[in-house]
């Protein structure tokens, strides 16, 4: 039981850490706070990391309800989910080499206004976008009622949530530091290559969704005459 609960945080943190991919979206973060002091830009990215980490709880603990009141099957939402991804992996991977602020609707954050940004758009959709959420609800789409399994799946939901967010607070705060050591041209081979990661994520995800539509229309038995 310990071995798979391990297994499954394991997985639910590298599959989510990918998607988010905090190395690369934090060269954006520190571009859109450059007008802070290094002070401020760790105040900021414990604000983020604590957003992050509510956003994945809501969506690890009620998420699969609200699929079930719009009546979105989960094919659907890994087809849609996994779509989202590809897309923003095909559109990074295909980015000019211009630097985030100079992209047209990107906007740096002030001393002023940082915190009132926090939220949106630095957590949601810079950070959590809907690939992460997506894939949030999918992990806890098949969790039954039974005590002990909830109990296990309300455990690795906490635990990969947290580990995400520190995560996403230790990178963030420490966005200078990467971009010091990579350089420029260091830094535009590692958005392309966590984009093309990230395009391989959001494909397999579609895969997974389509393969789980298609199978039991395959597997039908031919109605006898």
């Amino acid at each position: 039981m310990i071995e798979s609960l391990i297994s499954d945080i394991l997985f639910g943190f590298t599959v989510l850490i990918s998607i988010i991919n905090p190395i690369g979206i934090a060269f954006v973060f520190l571009d859109r706070t450059a007008a802070l002091t290094t002070e401020e830009c760790t105040v900021l990215a414990r604000k983020i990391a604590i957003n992050v980490m509510c956003v994945l709880l809501v969506a690890f603990s009620i998420g699969t309800s609200i699929l079930h009141f719009f009546g979105i099957s989960m094919q659907a939402l890994r087809i849609g989910g996994g779509l989202a991804v590809a897309m923003g992996g095909w559109n990074m991977l295909n980015a000019p080499d211009t630097s985030p602020a100079e992209q047209p609707g990107v906007k740096r954050v002030d001393a002023d206004n940082a915190m009132s940004r926090a939220f949106f758009p630095l957590t949601i959709p810079l950070t959590t976008g809907p690939g992460s959420i997506a894939t949030a609800i999918a992990m806890t789409a098949n969790r039954t009622h039974k005590l002990s399994e909830f109990v296990l799946s309300s455990i690795d939901s906490v635990v990969i949530s947290i580990a995400v967010a520190v995560t996403v607070y230790l990178i963030y705060s420490r966005a200078v530091i990467f971009a010091h050591y990579l350089g420029v041209e260091g830094t535009k081979v590692t958005m392309r290559i966590s984009s093309f990661l990230l395009l391989c994520i959001g494909a397999q995800i579609m895969l997974t969704g389509f393969s789980e539509f298609l199978i039991p229309i395959a597997t039908m038995q031919p109605v006898a005459r």
